[in-house]
């Protein structure tokens, strides 16, 4: 077996929950840890209180929360492997859950503790559930990619319609302080977030893989802008797009590289393309990118020059807050109501794989 303790079954509903079941911020755990099993509330321990800090900080009360767990239960050693097979099992496929860690299956006799938890946010219905942790994320989200998913908006899996935002578990705090100032950040965008239902992505009008007409066309009605942000992105040594944004809601991406051979079927229509490209990057508009040295000097191969450049978003983060990360990812968590682009990517793949 894969624990060494009685399971019983699950509580009922409510059994084990703390907070009002009319909250507009729901905070799922993980498991109980000592504190948790003595009393049946969650988040009550040290790291309990580390969380209410931290709450406090972003400017949200505690005792306005509805918490619970994903398993109202205390793994041995608090270890959430201890719930799991080696292998897939079989049962709840309503649930049609992933592995927790890598060849890690929930035992189906621990697949209750979910139906509960679902149950208890249908009743609650919060505007937003703050998972905290790799399993609560699981649970929720069906991945448990905790740094990929952090700090985005995402609808959940086991309760349509819900808004979900996932973060640290406390206890990854306490082993990890650098950490502390993620996660506080990641309660402030909840906080906002909390005060409507509904999932609100920025809308994006993006141009994506225009004709060369396409391209002057879309100049003609954005390139008076006063600011322009620039990415690339590379393959092999050799640049496979390059995008360009005149605001946060009008961008273009225009491509070179796809599958490993050029994106235009001749010569001059590439020609053409660089040209354009080059015309971009030597207008007036002030330039913004992401960790810039890296775009530029690949242009600067092309003999490409970039006029105007001024502001580097990476830096600029790194010297405000140098305790935290400042990879591109990151920063479109904390500033941005975008979803997490890289597990659209994944899904992504997935559809094409479908097809």
């Amino acid at each position: 077996m894969s624990t060494d303790f009685h399971y019983l079954g699950p509580l009922p509903a409510f059994a084990a929950t703390s907070g009002p079941r009319k909250a507009k911020i729901a905070l799922v755990a993980e498991a109980w840890g000592d504190q948790e099993q003595k009393t049946r509330i969650p988040l009550i321990g040290t790291t309990g209180q580390e969380l209410n800090r931290m709450l406090a900080e972003a400017g949200i009360n505690r005792n306005e929360c509805f918490a619970t767990n994903v398993f109202a239960l205390r793994p041995t050693d608090n270890k959430i492997d201890k719930l799991c097979l080696d292998k897939k099992g079989v049962g709840g496929k309503e649930y049609k859950l992933p592995p927790t860690n890598m060849g890690k299956y929930i035992e189906p006799r621990f697949f209750p503790e979910i139906a509960r938890l679902k149950e208890e946010l249908e009743a609650v219905r919060p505007n937003l559930v703050i998972a905290l942790g790799a399993i609560s994320t699981w649970a929720l989200l069906q991945s448990p990619k905790i740094g990929s998913t952090r700090g985005s908006i995402a609808e959940s899996i086991l309760l349509p319609g819900q808004k979900v935002l996932a973060t640290y578990h406390p206890s990854a705090v306490y082993r990890n302080w650098a950490l502390r100032p993620i996660v506080v950040a990641d309660l402030m965008k909840a906080k906002r977030e909390a005060e409507f239902p509904d999932i609100r992505y920025p809308q994006v009008l993006a141009l994506v893989r225009p004709s060369i007409p396409e391209m002057y066309a879309w100049w003609k009605e954005h390139g008076n802008a006063t600011h322009l942000a620039f990415d690339i992105e590379t393959t092999k040594g050799q640049i496979r797009n390059i995008g360009f944004a005149t605001s946060r809601s009008h961008a273009i991406n225009i491509p070179f590289i796809v599958q490993d051979r050029s994106y235009w079927p001749t010569l001059c229509g590439e020609l053409a393309a660089w040209q354009f490209v080059q015309m971009v990057l030597e207008s007036p508009a002030i330039k913004i990118a992401q960790n810039a040295l890296y775009d530029i000097q690949y242009l600067w191969r092309m003999g490409l020059r970039i006029r105007n450049y001024r502001e580097d978003t990476m830096l600029q983060h790194h010297a405000i807050y140098p305790e935290m990360q400042k990879g591109l990812g990151f920063l479109g968590s904390i500033y941005t109501s975008h979803p997490s682009w890289k597990l659209l990517r994944g899904k992504a793949e997935e559809l094409k794989r479908d097809d």
